[in-house]
């Protein structure tokens, strides 16, 4: 994998925070422009009510359109190499995507029992009540009926979801907002950033919710991350 596998309690820490704080938290690194390291609102959440998601990358590319077979071992391989918890990214390369499932209640318990927490795709989802049930996180470009002639095209690669490139061990976080690359580097200081984030916007909140509020000074107090 790209990336180290990091101390298990780093990543039930950044579970205690919402995307949009880890994305604000992220740029006070300034160690990549602002305006990438997140999917696309074409990926978005199906089960806002399960909360956050963290884990690593397992990656891979699917079509659904023509009659042909492909051979998921490979998936289940690669899946297993990487470290848990997992999060499956997977790129739907049908033009336009999404016009079959690879994910459902049959391949939710599955990934479950290698390890996964949750799956990522530009294409489809169904069997929405049952993965709900089971705890499995879904982010998706929505719901659909069919499997069609789903097969995995390849595994263990760079994949490009919701505009977002993701490398077979990436930190991902995702919750109801969407879908957050977690650079590993500043990983473990991200929960103090994060807090700092949180205190400067709540200073800030107080202020403007306060009889000390003026508007003339907005510029001068509204918080710089």
């Amino acid at each position: 994998m790209p990336q180290a596998e990091l101390d298990p309690a780093v990543l039930e820490a950044l579970r205690r925070y919402d995307s949009p704080t880890l994305s604000n938290a992220i740029e006070t690194f300034d160690v990549r422009p602002r305006d990438v390291g997140f999917a696309s609102h074409e990926v978005r959440c199906m089960f806002p009510d399960l909360g956050v998601m963290v884990g690593y990358a397992a990656t891979a590319a699917i079509r659904a359109r023509g009659k042909a077979s492909g051979d998921p071992e490979p998936l289940w391989t690669h899946v297993r190499a990487v470290p848990a918890p997992r999060v499956v990214v997977v790129q739907d390369l049908d033009e336009p995507p999404a016009h079959g499932a690879l994910w459902g209640e049959v391949m939710a318990n599955t990934f479950t029992a290698l390890g996964c927490v949750g799956a990522v795709t530009d294409g489809c989802v169904r069997d929405l009540d049952e993965v709900r049930a089971l705890g499995f996180h879904f982010f998706a470009r929505g719901p659909g009926v069919s499997h069609a002639y789903v097969r995995v095209e390849s595994a263990g690669e760079p994949v490009t979801v919701g505009g977002l490139t993701v490398s077979p061990g990436d930190l991902i976080h995702a919750d109801q907002h969407g879908v957050l690359l977690i650079p590993a580097g500043i990983a473990a200081e991200l929960p103090a950033a994060a807090d700092r984030v949180i205190a400067a916007e709540q200073e800030f909140i107080r202020w403007l919710r306060s009889p000390a509020f003026d508007p003339a000074r907005l510029a001068e107090m509204r918080p710089r991350h």
